[in-house]
C-alpha cells in the first residue's frame, strides 16, 4: 500500500508545527501540504492529490466544517480540536476520528491507524464495510461519548433514541435506529428485528427465533432469518 498524503490545516502555527513533527515520526505519512486557512486549504485541494486532512473545526471566516461540507470530492478527514462538542458533528460528517487538543503522539498514530483501515476497505472492491466508520460519537446526558465499533454487542431502538450495548455498559442517546444502521452498515451489522441492529461477530448462539448476544436474548424476525443463516453458514468451521 502506498503512502498516505496528508495536508495539515489549522491557524495556528504551533499547531501546524506538532501535526508536521508528528508526520515526520510516521514512516508511510508523506505530509504534503499545510494550510492556515480553510480557504487556502480548499485551493491546495484543488491541485494536489491529498488523501487525509488533518483539519482544524475552529478557524476564522470559514470553519473546518464548512469546509468539509462544501467539497465535493473531500479526502479522509481527522478533526483536530480544542472544543469536544463539535464530537458529534464529525461523526455526522463521517470523519475517521475526532482528536482533542492538545493530543499526544500515541493517540494521534491510533488515528492514523483507523485512516490506513479506512483507505484499505476503500481500495477492497465490493466491500460493504468501505464507508462504515471505525467509530460513534454520540450524546450521552451532557458528554460526547466515543465508541469503537467492534464494541458493539447490538443497538436497540427505543422510539426516538436508541440504546447502545457494549461489554462495559450501555448508551442511550437521540438517534434514530435508522440512522445508526446507514452508520453502521458493515458487513458484520444486521438488522435482525424492527428494534433491534446486532453485531453478528458478537453473536454467540443462535436460538428458534432469538440470538443470544452479551447474555442476552434477542428477537429475530422472519424477513432477517434467512440473512442470518447464510452469515452463519459463510463463517461456519
Amino acid at each position: 500500500m502506498s503512502n498516505l498524503r496528508c495536508m495539515a490545516v489549522d491557524d495556528e502555527p504551533l499547531a501546524l508545527d506538532i501535526i508536521g513533527e508528528f508526520c515526520r515520526r510516521i514512516p508511510d505519512l508523506d505530509l504534503v501540504a499545510r494550510a492556515g486557512s480553510a480557504v487556502e486549504a480548499a485551493g491546495i485541494l484543488e491541485r494536489e492529490s491529498v488523501d487525509l486532512v488533518f483539519l482544524d473545526i475552529s478557524m476564522p471566516h470559514v470553519s473546518g466544517v464548512e469546509l468539509a461540507r462544501r467539497t465535493e470530492r473531500m479526502p479522509m478527514v481527522i478533526f483536530t480540536t480544542a472544543y469536544p462538542d463539535y464530537a458529534v458533528t464529525g461523526f455526522e460528517l463521517d470523519a475517521v476520528d475526532y482528536l482533542l487538543k492538545p493530543f499526544s503522539f500515541e493517540r494521534f498514530e491510533r488515528a492514523v491507524d483507523r485512516a490506513r483501515t479506512r483507505r484499505g476497505r476503500q481500495e477492497r472492491p465490493g466491500s460493504a464495510a468501505q464507508s462504515a466508520p471505525d467509530c460513534l460519537f454520540v450524546r450521552v446526558d451532557y458528554a460526547t461519548v466515543r465508541i469503537d465499533r467492534s464494541d458493539i454487542l447490538y443497538v436497540e431502538g427505543l422510539k426516538d433514541y436508541v440504546r447502545i450495548v457494549t461489554p462495559a455498559r450501555s448508551y442511550v442517546t437521540k438517534l434514530s435506529l435508522k440512522k445508526v444502521e446507514r452508520t453502521l452498515h458493515a458487513d458484520t451489522f444486521l438488522r435482525v428485528h424492527k428494534s433491534y441492529l446486532v453485531n453478528l461477530a458478537r453473536v454467540e448462539s443462535v436460538e428458534t427465533g432469538f440470538v443470544r448476544i452479551g447474555g442476552q436474548r434477542i428477537p429475530v424476525g422472519t424477513a432477517s432469518r434467512k440473512l442470518l443463516i447464510d452469515y452463519l453458514r459463510s463463517n461456519r468451521v
